[in-house]
């Protein structure tokens, strides 16, 4: 299968199904409930930017990235954004689509002036770890904090 036309683009609505599929393939769930409601809140017209990207290989969605970018949220005076939710076509992994993903994400942070992007990984996750430490991504100064509700 060859990459031959690749397009990094703005989620649309009509990704919903292809980003089920993707994140079926990797989480052998189906959280279509959870991605509709995802993709509503993002296509919002009262949400601040739609950040999530989608690329495309000769015309099929090949993978995702999912954001939303923060002005003053959580007593944070910069803009920071998260990524929450990241996935590739197994068709299409180690090729690169997850990197270019986050490098155009990035780019449009800049651009949005955003000063720093966070994301959580499980501490066991080596693999996502190390993917994102190769993106440059390391340890952050701020502690997530959990409760058990019982």
């Amino acid at each position: 299968m060859s990459d031959q036309k690749r397009v990094m683009r703005v989620l649309k609505k009509e990704d919903l199904n292809a980003i089920v599929e993707i994140d079926a393939a990797g989480s052998k769930q189906n959280r279509r409930d959870y991605y509709e409601r995802k993709l509503d809140a993002i296509l919002n017209p009262k949400h601040n930017i739609n950040s999530s990207l989608v690329c495309e290989i000769d015309g099929k969605v090949a993978g995702f990235v999912m954001g939303d970018i923060y002005f003053g949220e959580f007593g944070i005076p910069d803009s920071t954004a998260t990524i929450d939710t990241i996935g590739v076509d197994p068709r299409f992994q180690n090729r690169g689509v997850a990197s270019e993903l986050l490098d155009q994400f990035m780019m449009n942070m800049k651009a949005a002036g955003v000063k720093k992007v966070y994301t959580l990984v499980n501490w066991d996750d080596f693999a996502l770890e190390k993917f994102f430490s190769r993106q440059r991504f390391s340890p952050s100064k701020r502690i997530n904090l959990e409760y058990s509700v019982s």
